[in-house]
């Protein structure tokens, strides 16, 4: 794997933006990019998110470091919650799995 020098990576997002947000692509796209992207200006959204794909269908995930703001994003776009352990890893990346069990 290749890492960009200077980017933030996935481990680093997860562990500093915990609160994510997921909405489909199709709200994401189009005029609604330029909206949601204005609305979370003033919000503690992290620099890049995540795409991954829910049954057959391609997901934006949007990651912030309060709480409140994410709920503010889920408010007014009707996202739902997103799980970082669930986001598949190595050349599945960017498909869901379901989130581990672990037994402490």
């Amino acid at each position: 794997m290749v890492r960009r020098k200077g980017e933030i990576t996935a481990a680093q997002i997860d562990r500093h933006y915990p609160h994510q947000v997921i909405l489909p692509t199709n709200c994401y796209s189009g005029t609604n990019y330029r909206t949601i992207h204005a609305f979370c200006a003033d919000l503690s959204l992290a620099p890049r998110g995540h795409a991954v794909v829910r049954n057959d269908e391609w997901h934006h995930v949007f990651c912030f470091s309060i709480r409140e703001d994410a709920e503010k994003l889920k408010g007014r776009f009707g996202g739902e919650w997103f799980d970082p352990q669930t986001r598949g890893r190595g050349a599945r990346w960017q498909l869901l799995r379901d989130a581990r069990k672990r037994y402490y």
